[in-house]
């Protein structure tokens, strides 16, 4: 189950950082009236873009956590799935409610809590 929630939540960053560098930034850093930052763009720009990559790198971090669960003792690794799983189902309400459920990363989220949650409480 862990292995699972893991691979939805690398997948889920790696698409986060594909897409979103393909279909978002790049479009949004053809606008002309992109904020001049601290004297030009270039800072907005490379602001957006590392703030935008952010998500995918914990995304990944979190990836990496799920896998080592399985060697903490029972107590520890229960105790940080349930917070994982919280905050994978906390994480997938943003989408849901913020695009009403268009943006799909809700379904890759909720499931991923729900292999959590199984987990947390075999």
């Amino acid at each position: 189950m862990l292995l699972a929630a893991a691979a939805l939540i690398f997948l889920v960053g790696l698409a986060h950082s594909v897409l979103g560098e393909r279909y978002i930034l790049v479009r949004l850093f053809r606008r002309p009236d992109l904020p001049a930052l601290f004297g030009g763009t270039w800072f907005t720009v490379r602001t957006l873009r590392f703030a935008w990559h952010l998500t995918t790198v914990i995304a990944w971090g979190l990836a990496a956590m799920l896998l080592q669960l399985d060697r903490l003792p029972d107590a520890a690794g229960r105790g940080i799935a349930i917070t994982l799983a919280i905050t994978l189902f906390l994480s997938g309400l943003l989408p849901l409610l913020f695009t009403r459920g268009r943006h799909l990363a809700w379904v890759v989220l909720f499931a991923a809590g729900v292999l959590v949650l199984s987990w947390a409480l075999r």
